[in-house]
């Protein structure tokens, strides 16, 4: 009898685990997050995690496109985001010269420049999962 009133609990266990195991990337899938925009005299300085739960990639090199509030390109630039360790969040900055971060609108993640020494960089795009922290500043792909 003990058992057969475990099992009358398993699919409220199921339904409490399920969304939890949702929420966890998918293995080798690397996360892009951008998640602040620093006013500088000079201009914007962006911050960005990657987090890397399978493992290391080196190198790791983004094509990216600022553009600004108006919806026009503002700048292209290629951000080093590797080597990017097994198992590791990193964070990495970068300066936009010139550009303060109110006139900054969104970030597209253009493309993968570099992705590992074996792997294709097309191959690698669908391996980045992206998102933004900053409050009406999206990171897309």
């Amino acid at each position: 009898m003990p058992l057969a009133r475990a099992f009358r609990f398993l699919p409220v266990l199921l339904a409490l685990t399920t969304p939890a195991l949702a929420q966890q990337a998918p293995a080798g899938q690397v996360s892009v997050e951008l998640n602040r925009l620093e006013a500088r005299t000079e201009g914007c300085r962006v911050w960005m995690l990657a987090r890397n739960p399978g493992a290391a990639v080196d190198p790791l090199r983004l094509d990216l496109v600022v553009f600004g509030k108006d919806q026009v390109v503002a700048r292209r630039l290629a951000l080093d985001l590797g080597p990017l360790p097994a198992e590791k969040t990193m964070a990495r900055i970068f300066d936009l010269a010139g550009t303060p971060c109110d006139n900054v609108g969104y970030i597209l993640l253009n493309d993968v420049l570099a992705c590992g020494p074996d792997a294709a960089p097309a191959a690698c795009l669908g391996r980045l999962a992206v998102s933004s922290r900053v409050q009406g500043v999206a990171l897309e792909k």
